[in-house]
């Protein structure tokens, strides 16, 4: 058992990746305060999907703000905390593929980039950064298992461009050590050897942190 007090631990990776479930079950195994993606509802979302790129940056910058808010309930928070998805991807996943593909202008895309690069500098980053990798198989295998309606029309492609802006993002970050974890051909959630692995990996991880 880890017995470091205030500890920032964050799950990153892309859809049906797992990053909800493996935070219940580190936050359980732990001992750590589970925070997962906020649920505010975004007031652009509908003129967003009406009309992307003319509501891309307000819709972008309304779910930067709220993330925000949870990052500074994160660390104000006097215990160990895991976190289901990250500021960050928000800005380096979401943001620049409405951009790539043509649904933010350049315009809009630079003035959000320089909002979030000014703010997240000041972000103290987490401890650990867990990312989850998966083929795009292997999430659309996991999005139907769990059947949300508002899953159903996400495509492979769209799961391939995601993938890629995370592995270049992921390969880039510095802020913290990571942790990746590869979940092809793995079932952390019901079978125990598999979820054995990633926390002798996760305990590892801390153990050699704190020495």
């Amino acid at each position: 058992m880890i017995e470091q007090q205030g500890l920032f631990i964050a799950i990153a990776g892309n859809i049906g990746a797992g990053k909800s479930t493996l935070t219940g079950m580190l936050s359980e195994a732990f001992g750590w305060e589970p925070f997962y993606e906020a649920n505010a509802e975004n007031p652009y979302l509908a003129d967003f999907y009406e009309d992307m790129e003319r509501w891309s940056f307000h819709s972008q910058v309304f779910f930067l703000g709220k993330r925000l808010e949870h990052h500074h309930q994160l660390i104000q928070h006097p215990g160990s905390v895991v976190q289901d998805r990250t500021v960050y991807e928000d800005a380096e996943i979401f943001a620049r593929n409405l951009y790539e593909q043509g649904n933010m202008t350049a315009r809009d895309y630079d003035a959000y980039r320089r909002l979030y690069e000014a703010i997240s500098a000041f972000l103290p980053p987490p401890d650990l950064m867990i990312y989850l990798e998966a083929n795009v198989d292997t999430l659309m295998s996991h999005i139907a298992r769990r059947g949300r309606d508002y899953e159903r029309n996400i495509s492979s492609e769209y799961l391939a461009r995601l993938n890629r802006l995370y592995n270049e993002w992921i390969g880039r970050w510095t802020a913290c050590e990571v942790l990746r974890i590869q979940i092809d051909g793995t079932d952390f959630q019901h079978n125990d050897d598999d979820y054995a692995r990633i926390h002798e990996a996760v305990q590892h991880h801390l153990f050699m942190k704190s020495n």
